[in-house]
């Protein structure tokens, strides 16, 4: 698969996942069947920026940490859009990250 293939499927799972809900690198990666592709999927999120169509801002680290922050308008931006869809953020992190967590290997099936 060509990168920019899997970059756009990447996205096409980054456009599933709900409002208020976050998903990891590693679970977009396994869904996409390319168990170890963590790495790859964090590439292809920070080509997503400027790209309204993908919510960016749901795909955190698999401790909930907001590692994508950066690549944001401001270092809060991330934050501030995760807060507005009602998930619950502390020191970068999401609080009770499982509460929050949608696996695409599960919710896809």
């Amino acid at each position: 698969m060509a990168q920019s293939d899997f970059f756009e499927n990447v996205y096409g799972v980054v456009r599933l996942v709900p409002a208020g809900r976050v998903t990891t690198y590693g679970a977009i990666a396994a869904y996409l069947g390319s168990k170890r592709g963590a790495r790859m999927v964090g590439w292809a999120m920070n080509n997503a920026h400027g790209r309204p169509d993908v919510p960016a801002q749901r795909v955190v680290n698999r401790n909930g940490v907001l590692t994508g922050k950066n690549f944001f308008g401001s270092s809060t931006q991330m934050q501030d859009l995760l807060e507005s869809e009602g998930v619950k953020i502390k020191d970068d992190q999401v609080v009770v990250f499982q509460e929050y967590f949608w696996d695409p290997g599960i919710e896809l099936l």
